[in-house]
């Protein structure tokens, strides 16, 4: 589970890569373009679409454009990344920005017909809570579309430090199976995921690391060595990291979950926090029973 001081240093990070970050979004928006292909599964016009880890608003933007007749929310737990977003926000057909965790989102139950989550996912390890929270916020039969790393992401990089040493020098993904059970547990109906891989290439190793800070990319794992890593090792690594090489350039893998779900049904319990089931009916419903 994500402690407080990992998503204060999360929501620090993205902060920081809110300056440059258009500059390093390539593969963002490679798997955009992919995942867009899902929102094809919700063939009505949505009145609610929400962008959960919005970033700065590109997503969102592209969102409203598709429907713009639909109310358009981006939410970042980053600040300074939905200030840039005012850049992506079309005059004619603008979206609302709200600061926010992806695993409390100030909405009320059942209110969204589409949530659209491009990568924001990977950095959330609480999986029963937030798709506990994906569930929560969705109408029956609303569409969940996501992508996420898997665990075979930053590969060359783990390859190369398990040369050097057994410390958690790059962060760990989840496996697509446990991310599909956790999707089941919370009661999302019917769920499709898919892998791909997506290799970036660079010609030297400072282009690697720009490219990872650029992208808001950190190790958050709780088995990282602490404190600094001596010169010598991390040359080590480089040098590990350069046998690597394809054709001339580092490559840098991404394998990449892409999901989508629909919302459970009215009356449907789904997992509180204390791992309790919680059914939610409307005020009609319990109306209609009464005898």
């Amino acid at each position: 589970m994500n402690t407080p001081r990992q998503r204060l240093l999360l929501r620090r990070r993205f902060a920081r890569a809110a300056a440059t970050y258009g500059r390093h979004d390539a593969l963002a928006r490679a798997v955009a373009d992919h995942l867009f292909g899902r929102l094809d599964f919700h063939p009505d016009p949505p009145q609610l679409v929400l962008d959960v880890g919005a970033g700065q608003g590109r997503d969102s933007a592209a969102l409203k454009k598709r429907w713009p007749r639909a109310q358009v929310i981006a939410f970042d737990v980053a600040l300074p990344m939905l200030r840039g977003a005012r850049r992506s926000l079309p005059w004619r057909q603008p979206f609302a920005r709200v600061c926010a965790d992806a695993c409390a989102l100030p909405l009320p139950d059942h209110v969204a017909d589409v949530l659209y989550a491009n990568l924001c996912f990977a950095w959330v390890d609480d999986l029963p809570a937030l798709f506990a929270e994906c569930a929560r916020v969705l109408r029956p039969g609303g569409l969940l579309a996501f992508s996420t790393f898997g665990p075979d992401t930053l590969r060359e990089l783990r390859t190369a430090w398990a040369q050097v040493d057994e410390d958690a020098h790059v962060g760990r993904f989840l496996d697509l199976h446990d991310v599909g059970d956790a999707m089941l547990a919370a009661g999302l109906r019917d769920p499709v995921l898919d892998v791909d891989r997506y290799t970036l290439t660079f010609a030297k190793a400072a282009d690697v690391f720009a490219e990872l800070r650029g992208m808001g990319i950190a190790n958050l794992d709780p088995g990282r060595a602490r404190g600094l890593t001596g010169r010598r090792r991390f040359d080590r690594m480089l040098a590990a990291y350069d046998a690597l090489r394809e054709d001339g350039r580092l490559p840098l893998g991404f394998e990449i979950v892409t999901a989508h779900a629909f919302g459970p049904p009215p009356g449907q319990p789904r997992r509180g926090a204390g791992g309790g089931e919680i059914a939610s009916f409307s005020v009609d419903r319990l109306r209609g029973s009464r005898r």
